[in-house]
């Protein structure tokens, strides 16, 4: 990349070895802050030494250390560039602890800043900024800016855009001093739950978790028509359980299924679009999902496992859609599986890794049985540690004395658990990495277990920068109150219809995803429009989930779509058309928000177990017929006239007027009925 056409930088370019992928720039510092991050982020989730203000605020002073750190590497061979980087980085960090020295003054002054309050608020806003610019270019900053230039100047503007006018204490107060600017939700969520899972998933990435979910993927389905693509979704569906993160899947996944998937036949767009889809339903798959389901908790002030409850449906829909395109398109270009005897058997897998089954397992539970995210994120980042340096002295032991050893230390470590808590896997950790280091080839475990710190510590930058940055925007309508002014005007533009307003903020988020994060997409969107759909009978978590899943969606649409950049770059294809290509693999998933929204039982908030199964029902005949329409194909090629049949027998089972069921299944059976009668008489002939 050439810093002197763009500042952009991607952290993904940093090798955590020292070096930065392709230009050989050592960056060794980048290494120790990063375990330092990762080290202080489990320490306060384990104990809570620090209030939670002050750990926010480090928080963000890691993060930007880290950005300008990265840049640092990046401009190595420009003494000046690298000296003024690793200043900002070092004065961001040094802030950072402004909330810890100076908290009891704080709250004592709390509404009446001091003049350092102002000074040192105002140059962490502009670090952010600056660093949210570096990392992820202009879009997001400008659109901030927009918010902050609006509560400084908004009493200058016409009615009802106008508001009383704040003064620049006020405003500083509001974005630095309290819980309601940078340091709000967002950024408490970064700093606790985000950062645990992304470091289980960076631990569990490290193990080998992806050879376990390909192999898995590849023995169950690798053989049936279509199996490399299928194998894409499976397995990106898989990881997307532990990192939630699409775009990281894409590059971490995308580099095995995506030549699988040409060397099969597959066209190279068609390959990128599978593995973009498939990528970016991560972060609505529980148990982990994305940042935003945390997010989402904290805003609606309920338990993480009534989000995983909400979105596990949906999620399942949208990686059936993905799976019925790609059998489509394989039947479309006459494309069949792998030799059976080239796919590796998925038992054998489950034997050889079966121990990185258990932290998923445990943390699954936790949830599962209401723990708080905090807890069981802990927990099952301490399990993880556990087996892989386990398992690591099982493997260079050999024999009854390591699975002695392996069996032993897991024994110890749960029933110790129990009775001291997060202690003893402290302790239990702690006495696994020092036998690791007496172990031959026990070092190379503890390398990994390092890199996992560093990657986990990389992975969280643009998350965490993202958060910060985007609590300007809600700092911003809790101050002014402009939120309740747009949900006026979207109410008299929509004229009141549920689905007017539906479709208008499914094309808000779309847009706006398509130049920032999914992030800040859901908590702009989420706070201008869920109020008001809320009040059109939406229940809020299906309101929320709406505008979170069409933010995701928004990263597969040309002309950005950074998913299926991703996906473009590895498959070395054309990224508009890979990025339409993916927007057809997803298209039979648009229909999963609108019918959530109409029937929220299918997310499991209204209704029983009758109403869920029936609309689940409806959503997969609805998905069937949608892909068909989309892709041309069902049992045969399809004509014109017959894809709009499927069209519409799916649109009227997504619509929420009672009499379109019966006309939605009565066209549906007699469509499947006519088309299967057309392709037995083709076929004869």
């Amino acid at each position: 990349m050439n810093i002197a056409t763009t500042d952009v930088i991607d952290p993904a370019e940093i090798d955590t070895k020292g070096e930065v992928f392709g230009h050989g720039i050592e960056s060794r510092p980048m290494f120790w802050i990063a375990i330092a991050f990762s080290t202080f982020q489990i320490v306060t989730a384990a104990y809570s030494p620090l209030s939670s203000l002050p750990v926010r605020s480090i928080h963000v002073g890691f993060l930007l250390l880290m950005v300008f750190a990265l840049y640092a590497a990046k401009q190595k061979g420009e003494p000046l560039k690298v000296a003024f980087s690793w200043l900002l980085g070092g004065v961001a960090f040094g802030l950072s602890l402004y909330h810890l020295a100076f908290e009891g003054d704080l709250v004592q002054r709390s509404g009446d800043p001091s003049t350092a309050d102002l000074v040192v608020g105002s140059i962490v806003l502009l670090l952010v900024f600056e660093a949210a610019r570096r990392l992820m270019g202009w879009a997001l900053p400008l659109l901030c800016a927009v918010f902050v230039a609006y509560a400084a100047l908004g009493q200058f503007l016409p009615a009802p855009l106008n508001h009383r006018g704040f003064g620049f204490d006020q405003i500083v107060n509001q974005y630095f001093l309290g819980t309601e600017g940078i340091y709000g939700i967002p950024c408490y969520v970064s700093a606790t739950y985000i950062f645990l899972f992304i470091l289980f998933g960076s631990f569990l990435e490290q193990a080998g978790m992806i050879r376990l979910f390909t192999d898995l993927a590849l023995g169950t389905v690798g053989h049936t028509k279509g199996g490399p693509a299928k194998v894409a979704v499976i397995t990106s569906g898989l990881m997307g359980t532990i990192n939630g993160s699409g775009i990281a899947n894409v590059v971490t996944t995308g580099q095995l299924t995506i030549p699988l998937m040409k060397r099969f036949g597959y066209r190279a767009e068609f390959a990128g679009a599978v593995e973009a889809t498939a990528s970016m339903g991560g972060q609505i798959m529980p148990p982990v999902m994305g940042a935003v389901a945390f997010i989402m908790a904290e805003t609606l002030n309920i338990s993480y496992a009534e989000v995983c409850k909400a979105a596990a449906i949906p999620a399942l829909l949208y990686y059936a859609s993905a799976f019925w395109m790609v059998q489509l398109e394989a039947g479309v270009a006459g494309l069949h599986g792998m030799p059976k005897d080239q796919c590796p058997s998925a038992m054998a897998a489950l034997k050889r890794q079966w121990y990185l089954v258990v932290p998923m397992a445990a943390l699954v539970y936790l949830l599962l049985a209401g723990f708080t995210p905090m807890y069981s994120g802990t927990v099952g980042l301490a399990l993880t540690a556990i087996v892989i340096l386990g398992s690591s002295i099982s493997a260079n032991l050999g024999g009854t004395a390591g699975r002695f050893v392996f069996w032993g230390v897991l024994g110890v470590a749960c029933s110790l658990f129990f009775k001291l808590g997060i202690n003893a896997v402290v302790v239990t950790v702690a006495l696994l990495v020092a036998v690791n280091v007496f172990v031959k080839g026990g070092h190379e475990t503890l390398h990994m277990t390092l890199r996992g710190l560093v990657e986990g510590a990389r992975s969280a930058v643009p998350v965490g920068v993202a958060c910060a940055l985007v609590g300007t925007i809600i700092g911003t309508m809790t101050l002014t109150g402009i939120a309740g002014t747009f949900t006026q005007g979207l109410v008299a533009l929509s004229g009141g219809s549920l689905f007017l307003t539906l479709v208008l903020t499914m094309i808000a988020s779309l847009i706006l995803g398509m130049g920032i994060p999914t992030i800040p997409t859901y908590i702009i969107t989420s706070s201008l429009v869920a109020p008001m759909l809320f009040k059109m009978g939406v229940p809020l978590v299906v309101s929320h989930m709406y505008v979170f899943y069409f933010g995701i969606l928004a990263d597969l649409t040309p002309p950005v779509g950074l998913a299926a950049f991703a996906a473009a770059s590895i498959a070395r294809a054309k990224f508009f058309t890979t990025g339409w290509w993916a927007v057809r693999v997803a298209m039979a998933g648009f229909v999963v928000p609108y019918m959530a929204v109409y029937d929220p039982s299918l997310m499991m908030v209204s209704g029983d177990l009758g109403d869920t199964a029936y609309v689940v029902v409806k959503a997969l005949v609805a998905i069937g017929l949608w892909g068909a329409a989309t892709i041309g194909y069902l049992f045969t090629r399809l004509a014109l006239w017959e894809r709009a049949v499927a069209a519409a027998a799916a649109a009227l089972l997504v619509a929420a007027v009672p009499w379109t069921d019966q006309a939605g299944f009565a066209l549906s059976a007699a469509f499947v009925g006519w088309h299967w009668w057309r392709s037995r008489a083709v076929a004869v002939a």
